[in-house]
Formats: C-alpha cells, structure tokens, sequence
C-alpha cells in the first residue's frame, strides 16, 4: 500500500462540484509529484480556480476524493490543510496593505504566544524569544528572495509583482511542503516573472517544495514545468510535458487556438 503513494504528493479521483446546474468540476482525476512543478491551464471557464478551491478546502466537493501523501484530506477546512502545509494562493493577492513586507511575513505562522494577552503579562520572555526566532525566520526568506530593498516598504505600495513574490515568501515562513498558485503571471512584468519562476525553480530544487500552478503564459509554463495538464468543461482534456501539450491538436483547438499555433506555438 505504501508503494502505491511513493513520489506522489496530491491525488486527485473523481473529483465533482457543482454549483446549481453548473458542473464546475466534472470527475477530474490527476497526480501531482511531490518535488514536481505541474502546470494547470485552460481555457476561462475551464473549472481551474474551482479545483484549486475544492483542493484547498474553500468549497467541499459533491463527490470524489483528495489525497495529500495517502491521508484522504477531501473536505478539510483551510486552516486545517494549513497545518499540513498545504497553501493556495490567488489571484489577487491577499496581503496585509498597512503593514510593511517583514511585517507581512512574520503575521503567517499561527500559535504564536503574543497573540495571547496573558503570555504579554506573564511569560515576555518567552514572546520576545518566539518573535525573535519568526523575525530570523522573515530575513531569511527576504534575502532568499532578493527583496531587502522593499523590506520596509508597505505591502499596499507594492507593485503586482512583488506582490506575488510576497505571496510566494510567505508560504516560505511555514515551510510549505505543495503550494497551489493561481495565475502568478497575471498583471507582472517580464523581468518579475522571471525572478519568480527562479525562486519557484530554487524552493523545488533546493528545498523540495511542490508546486500546481494555474497559468496563461506558455513560455513560463515552459520554462518551469515539468508536467502540463489542460483542462476543458470541468474535466481534465489531456496532460503531458510542455511540448505535448502544445502540439495536441485537441489543446490547440480548446485553447490555444488553431490560429496560434503557427505563430507562437511552433518553432
């Protein structure tokens, strides 16, 4: 039994949700590897973010099933699926404007005893000593991800791409162990897009995170993935390596489209 979840972080089987008469996700199976970077994507409409939601706890799904290492984690709330080191970032990303990016940083681990107004009166030391080590921790992922020139800096001045590099530091200061990161190239430019898919490419080779990204941009999904799925209606259409993907007729028809294929898709 143990051999069958060898290599295999998240799997998903049989996977349905659907919201009135629309079947958002329509009995989709996948295996992500742990150490892997997969790539999710498909056309608007595809049932992508609804996955990644079901995965991550903010809506239970109809049927089917989520397995994180072998352990069913199907329906587990967030905060729950937090503790497992699993995370999921959006979109749009969800910092905390007012405060600076070292700030954001150190607010991520829970159970920390300053939140508790008796542990401020009776044990200090030990508070000063936990924010202490959480401020080490923060410096670290701030010079993992070459950002000390916006340390200080507050996080709503931040641009849409160094938002997203905060995002990524901030599943760093819980050592996550699969992120799911949706649409990471959305709103950035060129020069932070690449730094982040560096840093992705840093966290899986040497820290042996894994990674499901949904994203538009092929030439990023490229460049870091090492499996491809594409999804249609809800259900998964076909998966691959990057290169497999982009010469399936059926992608390019889907998504694609047939016009690009010669124009951007081909070499």
């Amino acid at each position: 039994m143990l051999l069958k979840w060898m290599l295999k972080m998240i799997v998903i089987e049989n996977l349905n949700k659907s919201f009135g008469g629309l079947r958002a996700v329509n009995d989709a199976s996948m295996t992500i590897k742990a150490g892997s970077i997969t790539g999710l994507i498909g056309p608007n409409g595809a049932g992508k973010t609804t996955l990644f939601n079901v995965i991550a706890g903010h809506y239970k799904p109809n049927s089917g099933s989520v397995y994180l290492e072998g352990r069913d984690i199907t329906g587990m709330a967030p905060h729950e699926l937090f503790k497992q080191r699993l995370l999921r970032t959006f979109q749009i990303p969800h910092e905390f404007t007012t405060l600076t990016v070292r700030e954001n940083l150190m607010m991520v681990p829970d159970e920390q005893p300053g939140e508790s107004l008796l542990n401020t009166w009776l044990r200090p030391q030990v508070v000063r000593n936990h924010e202490k080590k959480i401020l080490t921790k923060a410096d670290e992922v701030i010079e993992f991800l070459e950002i000390s020139h916006i340390a200080n800096e507050l996080a709503g001045n931040l641009s849409g791409g160094q938002k997203k590099l905060l995002e990524l530091g901030r599943t760093m200061m819980v050592d996550a162990r699969v992120v799911f990161l949706d649409e990471v190239g959305a709103g950035v430019n060129r020069t932070l897009l690449r730094k982040i898919g560096d840093a992705i490419l840093r966290l899986r080779d040497e820290r042996n995170y894994t990674f499901c990204l949904i994203e538009h941009d092929m030439d990023f999904i490229s460049r870091i993935c090492d499996h491809v799925i594409c999804m249609a209606e809800g259900a998964v259409m076909a998966e691959g390596t990057a290169e497999e993907i982009k010469s399936n007729p059926d992608v390019i028809e889907a998504y694609l489209g047939s016009g690009q294929k010669s124009k951007r898709y081909t070499k």
